[in-house]
């Protein structure tokens, strides 16, 4: 179903399922040989979910190979990969907003609260190793933040950090609800937007990027996934694409089609946006990660799809 206004979900529909598919993408990567990442949340968040298919993608019953078209760039093995480059990558910047890494200028920096933005099923309240008196505030829809909070609670995990919840969808007024949370926007903050911005409208991102600069004091730190625009006449051969990949998933038993979801139209770069607010920005492309990681880079022909090898992730810390 196609995006509208005001539409909401849950974790099995929409949006929402992509947070599960994210999921169980980093499911898979953790079991990987000589593994990149480790989540050892992420596959009991799927199974909690309820979706079959991501369910066996995430236990190993079912293989990402076995779902995919042929040079899928959409497909689930790519997205595999490319979801743990991306863990590893917003990982690592957290670990050097705070203190740890090993970062030149991480001992200095001592972040000490951290906003995880659209956090879906994402753990790092739970799997990070966060400093002492570290505050991480994750924002989502609130059935989105009842069923993690409920599901972990059940399993017995508990905070690494003063974790707190605010239960508000971005197209709302988060910032004051986050402010009520405890947030204090003179402090410098750890902002983290993975795998949003593709899904908002062009204007959207950029009042998104305005808001993260308004409540941001000097030294804060941000990282954001910069989705590339795609020129409106490449859109019907990445929409075609797409469709193929939901078409195997359909296969399996589960309807999820990207090209309903995401917003195609021709938007700012977020590297360039935020240095033009006063971000002092580094960015690498996926495609870089890729290689640097040792895993299977981007074909010519995945970039002539849906130019995904365009792919930006972005760091920038906020000057006087």
């Amino acid at each position: 179903m196609a995006r509208t206004e005001n539409d909401t979900w849950d974790l099995a529909s929409s949006v929402g399922a992509t947070a599960t598919m994210v999921a169980a993408a980093r499911a898979i990567a953790t079991k990987a040989d000589d593994a990149l990442i480790d989540d050892p949340f992420a596959e009991p968040l799927v199974r909690a979910v309820g979706v079959d298919f991501f369910t066996k993608l995430a236990s190993g019953e079912l293989r990402a190979e076995d779902v995919d078209v042929d040079h899928a760039s959409v497909g689930m093995a790519r997205m595999t990969d490319n979801m743990a480059v991306r863990t590893k990558f917003f990982d690592e910047f957290f670990a050097a907003a705070v203190g740890g890494g090993n970062s030149a200028d991480a001992a200095a920096s001592g972040v000490r609260q951290a906003v995880i933005l659209a956090s879906g099923l994402d753990s790092r309240a739970y799997r990070l190793a966060w400093p002492a008196g570290t505050t991480v505030y994750e924002i989502d829809q609130p059935e989105v933040i009842e069923f993690k909070t409920r599901t972990l609670a059940d399993f017995g995990a508990e905070p690494t950090a003063d974790r707190r919840t605010v239960a508000v969808d971005l197209r709302f007024d988060w910032p004051s609800a986050l402010i009520a949370a405890g947030f204090d926007p003179s402090r410098p903050t750890a902002w983290s937007a993975e795998g949003l911005l593709g899904y908002l409208p062009p204007e959207a991102q950029d009042k998104l990027l305005d808001t993260i600069t308004e409540l941001s004091a000097v030294g804060s730190r941000v990282a954001v996934e910069s989705t590339p625009g795609i020129d409106p006449a490449d859109h019907e051969k990445a929409i075609e694409r797409m469709q193929e990949a939901a078409q195997q998933w359909r296969n399996h038993g589960f309807e999820l089609d990207f090209a309903d979801l995401i917003y195609l139209g021709d938007r700012n770069e977020a590297s360039a946006y935020l240095a033009d607010r006063g971000w002092q920005v580094s960015w690498q492309s996926v495609k870089q990660l890729l290689s640097e990681n040792g895993l299977p880079e981007i074909t010519e022909e995945d970039e002539d799809v849906a130019r995904f090898g365009d792919l930006q992730y972005v760091t920038g810390i906020l000057g006087s």
